[in-house]
């Protein structure tokens, strides 16, 4: 029976899940995970099995501290030592060469982790009660939404998950940011609210990954070619048919017709993308069609995530 929880006051039901290799729903600042002991393989399938995900697709390991990120890395280079003083705790995941302490069920069989630190409270403090790296991929069936509120993860789950940890809506409402720093080289692998230009900044030029086939290991999360969809059919709109608003949503439900004023900040419009599409989904929506979104790197992630959510 899934237990939600209201408060971040009572996490020893959590933990002594976690360390019995169970799953537990909790809440990030981007999208709510699905926790399990991230050095423990058989725990990690049951992520898998969970989601219905395919093992082409790594987890990333969530940490409570950089301590703790160096012990499932074998490297830390001084790119990360950068990124992760100005950006952890906070929506950006860094790709390094893993410690062997980590399986390779999290991994996809690469060489590789994504490891981040989450920038909630109670994800924190789960983390640091249970002493150990949480694998976090986000609590949903595979390519379907990513939730962003307790209530959302017990229905797209159900009994698959054993606990869920209520923290409230996630704030920045689409998944991080995620940079491959192996062999001295920065790739952008998936876009996130921690833009391009941000990165560039701090540590010098950003590659972007190129296409990646769907049937081989992906070296992050979010790389198949659909994702993130909701179950009506989801169109990206052309400038012609924009309503006269900015960034307005509308969907057709049998006869009736709806819409939604997406904010033009960037932040603001994820922080409301998913609600949105959950909100859809549950009136019956059968297609949703979506303005275009400006370009630019404060844009980038949310029309990453609206791409494959069009996806066929």
């Amino acid at each position: 029976m899934i237990k939600t929880l209201t408060t971040n006051l009572d996490l020893d039901q959590a933990v002594i899940l976690l360390k019995a290799g169970r799953l537990v729903g909790f809440p990030t600042e981007t999208v709510y995970g699905l926790g399990a002991n991230a050095l423990d393989a058989g725990a990690v399938r049951r992520i898998y099995e969970a989601k219905g995900r395919p093992a082409t697709s790594p987890l990333i390991v969530h940490v409570s501290s950089v301590a703790m990120a160096k012990r499932v890395v074998a490297e830390w280079p001084e790119a990360a030592e950068k990124l992760a003083a100005r950006y952890w705790p906070g929506p950006l995941t860094l790709v390094l060469p893993k410690a062997k302490r980590v399986p390779n069920e999290v991994t996809a069989g690469l060489g590789t982790v994504g490891v981040r630190m989450p920038a909630h409270p109670l994800a924190l403090a789960l983390i640091r009660k249970s002493r150990m790296p949480l694998a976090g991929p986000s609590a949903n069936r595979f390519t379907e939404l990513s939730p962003v509120t307790a209530d959302q993860v017990r229905k797209g789950l159900g009994p698959a998950v054993d606990m869920v940890l209520d923290g409230g809506p996630c704030r920045v409402g689409i998944e991080s940011t995620v940079l491959s720093l192996v062999a001295g080289r920065a790739i952008l692998l998936r876009p996130g609210m921690v833009s391009r230009e941000q990165i560039e900044a701090l540590i010098g030029p950003v590659e972007v990954v190129g296409p990646v086939s769907d049937g081989e290991a992906h070296a992050a999360p979010g790389q198949h070619s659909k994702h993130y969809s909701p179950k009506a059919r989801l169109r990206l709109g052309s400038p012609e048919e924009a309503k006269g608003s900015a960034y307005l949503w509308w969907a057709v439900a049998r006869e009736s017709e709806f819409s939604v004023r997406m904010p033009k900040d960037p932040d603001r419009y994820g922080a409301m993308l998913y609600d949105t599409l959950h909100r859809a989904d549950a009136l019956g929506v059968k297609e949703i069609v979506v303005e275009p979104v400006p370009l630019g790197g404060d844009w980038d992630g949310i029309r990453d995530r609206l791409a494959r959510a069009a996806a066929e």
